[in-house]
């Protein structure tokens, strides 16, 4: 798994702009240029850990709906028509976006075809580069797409990488765009499994399942305190203020002790109304 470790170093050492091999030495009379490392304290990766811990990536929800006794596959609810473009210039925008289409591509992944798998990795390429992505992640990308393409890696294989990717915090992407990066690129993957949760427990009429798999007001409040942080954006995106609307909604749903079924179709259809919007 040649490509998780790369990206777990990113992860553990930061974003040092360190290029080449280990062996390798600068040309003579040419400036080095290094980006500072990203320096982090203990309590701040401890604060990191627990945010990670609390926003279920898309495979962990398939398998809490599984232990939930529903049988519906979250792969079969995606919508086929929605055809989610990556040009737009709003970041916040560009962040969920990139989110639904990485939830979109773990939860098909063993069930979609080639060219489903290449485009929706094509989109996630281009959401990374325009949030500041660094050349690292264009290049893990582009090695799955050759693997897939050249059927070097099987479904199995690579849902466990793109579940690694989808829950690892990308250093670079804070380093470059900001630290709210990240935590939107979660809220995107967050709301597209959310839907598609809701939408099972609909079909499948459990409403019993509610709590356990919809109540989580710390994960609202999370994204939250990203969307709605200081300096943000000051032209208004339609997107992200229908996002604040629906995400403040939710919250108050979520504190509720039980939810009841008119609270799951509320859920169910609040974040479609965001999701129609992409």
């Amino acid at each position: 798994m040649k490509r998780y470790w790369l990206i777990a170093g990113l992860l553990l050492t930061g974003c040092t702009g360190d290029e080449g091999t280990a062996t390798s030495e600068p040309k003579k009379d040419v400036p080095v240029q290094i980006k500072p490392a990203k320096k982090l304290s203990l309590g701040d990766l401890t604060k990191a850990a627990e945010e990670v811990a609390l926003v279920p990536s898309p495979a962990e929800m398939q398998r809490s709906l599984a232990n939930a006794g529903l049988k519906s596959d979250l792969s079969s609810l995606i919508s086929k028509e929605r055809l989610i473009e990556m040009n737009v210039e709003n970041k916040d925008n560009l962040a969920v976006r990139t989110g639904v289409v990485l939830a979109d591509l773990v939860l098909t992944i063993k069930n979609s075809t080639k060219e489903e798998k290449i485009e929706r990795l094509g989109k996630l390429k281009i959401g990374f580069k325009d949030l500041g992505g660094g050349e690292d992640i264009q290049l893990t990308i582009d090695e799955l797409i050759s693997d897939i393409k050249s059927d070097a890696v099987n479904s199995d294989d690579l849902l466990k990488e793109m579940d690694e990717l989808s829950g690892v915090m990308v250093p670079e992407l804070e380093y470059e765009a900001g630290d709210w990066v990240v935590p939107l690129i979660q809220a995107g993957s967050w709301l597209e499994g959310a839907n598609l949760v809701s939408s099972a427990i609909i079909a499948e009429n459990k409403f019993d399942t509610a709590s356990q798999l919809l109540k989580q007001p710390r994960v609202v409040e999370y994204f939250l305190s990203y969307v709605e942080r200081e300096g943000i954006e000051k032209v208004p995106d339609q997107v992200v203020i229908k996002l604040i609307t629906v995400l403040k909604k939710l919250k108050i749903i979520a504190e509720k002790e039980t939810l009841t079924a008119d609270d799951i179709k509320d859920i169910n259809q609040s974040t479609s109304e965001v999701l129609s919007m992409l």
